[in-house]
């Protein structure tokens, strides 16, 4: 929106910045904690100006596109279930099962930018409110995790979708006038303050591989 390049461009500039981080990572011999960071940077980018192209040039509407969005996340997951028996992060070690989690990583990330979008502007709420609710949702995931026996998998993804739609709604209540319910911070300015934020809990939050060394 800054530079003027539209939905489409941004979507193809980022799904190459995308698949380059995917294979980067797919590549790598050992955990790298910036590197992880960045593919996960790449596919946020990605599904939010895919969402928006969908939602927004396409005509489709936010109900439109969330729809959409969820139907090819969970279309994601059931082949990646098909093909390999398991959607459980844990046992992501070979190249074929990270690509099916990067895959359906990046559709989680675009249903999250379209249902962010949706909540707060279609349904009414605002980004504040908007941002307190998917906080409060998922806080409830967190208590889900630690009090009930529910599928850890399934609560990784759920925890994992509605971390999307607070970043975006988060993300708009920075950069939107204060007319409309945001601090007015330059897209830019935004997305610096975003960034040191994100590098700085990555320094401070201890990094590991996972069990599988992904």
């Amino acid at each position: 929106m800054s530079l003027g390049l539209g939905y489409l461009w941004s979507t193809g500039i980022f799904t190459v910045l995308f698949v380059v981080a995917v294979i980067s990572q797919i590549c790598a011999k050992r955990f790298h904690p910036f590197m992880y960071w960045a593919t996960i940077v790449a596919t946020t980018t990605v599904g939010t100006t895919m969402a928006d192209f969908v939602d927004r040039s396409l005509g489709i509407g936010y109900g439109g596109g969330t729809a959409i969005l969820l139907a090819l996340l969970l279309l994601s997951l059931a082949t990646w279930y098909r093909v390999l028996g398991s959607v459980s992060v844990s046992t992501v070690s070979s190249a074929g099962a990270e690509m099916f989690y990067w895959l359906t990583i990046m559709f989680s990330q675009t249903l999250g930018t379209a249902l962010g979008d949706w909540t707060a502007d279609t349904a009414g709420l605002g980004y504040a409110r908007a941002a307190l609710g998917f906080s409060v949702l998922l806080s409830l995931v967190a208590v889900a995790y630690y009090r009930t026996r529910v599928s850890r998998t399934i609560l990784f993804w759920a925890a994992f979708v509605l971390t999307r739609p607070l970043g975006a709604v988060v993300g708009d209540f920075l950069d939107k006038p204060i007319s409309a319910g945001g601090l007015a911070l330059s897209r830019y300015t935004a997305s610096v303050v975003l960034l040191l934020l994100m590098l700085a809990t990555i320094k401070l939050v201890p990094q590991r591989a996972g069990r599988t060394g992904h």
